[in-house]
């Protein structure tokens, strides 16, 4: 029987195809997962200094572990601006929270031109396996934007081959160390792909070890 045809880009109205949006902020995600999801955490060091987190996270929040990994982001689309936009907290230098931050109608964009990532934004991701190609279309959920703490979280979209949601994050520790963050929780999303689970497994834990190793100062970032 012939696979799935790859999903067009998918509308920025489209609803996500799974209900628990946000889940992977739960400190206890690796416990107690959204019914019929499989938890994941991976981390990883990236170096240490002030220096390093400021340069890693920008490299994050320009798509970088994606296009680091060979996933080719495209189809990018921006939600339009409304009053009640929520751009998160300002922060003291000892990590107190100050208050609402004001919101930033103007998109970020990295050198090349693609936009940054922002809260509601969808992309379809194109990734290449076992000789084909997989196209994933995501939402993002929400973004951290903390001194020492940022990322993003995207959700899956109809058409991704999994269903559910992935943080990716870069921490400054109170050592000084510099991590990468991988947190995340999925499931098959169709019969065809619960057929093959695990081959998508093994396609997943070599995506997150690519991921791990995108930011990694032997890079060059």
């Amino acid at each position: 029987m012939a696979a799935p045809q790859p999903a067009p880009a998918a509308p920025i109205d489209t609803p996500l195809s799974y209900a628990a949006v946000g889940a992977t902020q739960a400190a206890d995600l690796l416990y107690f997962p959204p019914k019929g999801f499989r938890p994941m955490e991976r981390r990883a060091r990236i170096g240490s200094g002030g220096a390093r987190f400021e340069t890693a996270s920008a490299k994050l929040m320009a798509w970088g572990v994606q296009r680091g990994s060979g996933i080719t982001v495209g189809d990018i689309q921006l939600p339009a601006p409304t009053d009640t936009d929520w751009a998160g907290l300002d922060y003291d230098e000892a990590g107190n929270p100050l208050g609402p931050r004001a919101a930033d109608a103007e998109q970020g964009y990295s050198e090349d031109g693609t936009p940054l990532v922002s809260p509601g934004a969808t992309a379809v991701l194109t990734i290449r396996a076992l000789g084909r190609r997989f196209t994933a279309p995501v939402r993002v959920v929400y973004v951290l934007d903390e001194p020492r703490r940022r990322g993003f979280a995207y959700g899956t979209l109809p058409g991704h081959p999994e269903s559910g949601e992935e943080l990716f994050s870069v921490e400054h520790l109170s050592d000084d160390s510099v991590w990468i963050v991988i947190r995340a929780f999925s499931r098959p999303s169709t019969w065809f792909y619960r057929l093959g689970y695990p081959v998508l497994r093994v396609m997943q834990w070599r995506a997150t070890k690519r991921y791990l190793r995108s930011l990694s100062p032997a890079r060059g970032v």
